[in-house]
């Protein structure tokens, strides 16, 4: 029992510091792709009657954390229904990314995992 207990310290600490070298990017994606394909999905089974969610706090009750807020403090931002941006399915979710700003080349998406600023 007691090598179980270690070997999961271990694990625990490897996995912390691989979280610890996550860039800010790799983070807003992570949550992205989160709110788009975990927590909606669920929410949609849920909510067979409801094609979009009022707001994102709906899919917060599928997220382990509530209200995130990006890594440079910014609100994730949906879209759903009309608003779905081409290549989106469901809901589209976004990160403003560093410069806060909506619509410019540094916006982290959940439907466009190839997208990049040049």
């Amino acid at each position: 029992m007691r090598s179980i207990s270690r070997a999961l310290l271990i694990v625990a600490a490897v996995g912390g510091v691989a979280l610890a070298t996550k860039s800010k990017e790799d983070l807003a994606r992570a949550v992205v792709e989160k709110y788009a394909f975990e927590a909606y999905p669920e929410w949609a089974m849920n909510h067979p009657d409801k094609s979009c969610p009022a707001s994102l706090a709906e899919l917060d009750e599928y997220m382990r954390e509530r209200g995130a807020k990006d890594p440079w403090g910014h609100a994730y931002v949906m879209k759903c229904g009309k608003a779905l941006p081409p290549g989106a399915k469901g809901v589209a979710v976004y990160s403003l990314g560093p410069d806060g700003k909506d619509g410019t080349c540094d916006d982290i998406q959940s439907w466009d995992r190839d997208h990049t600023c040049k």
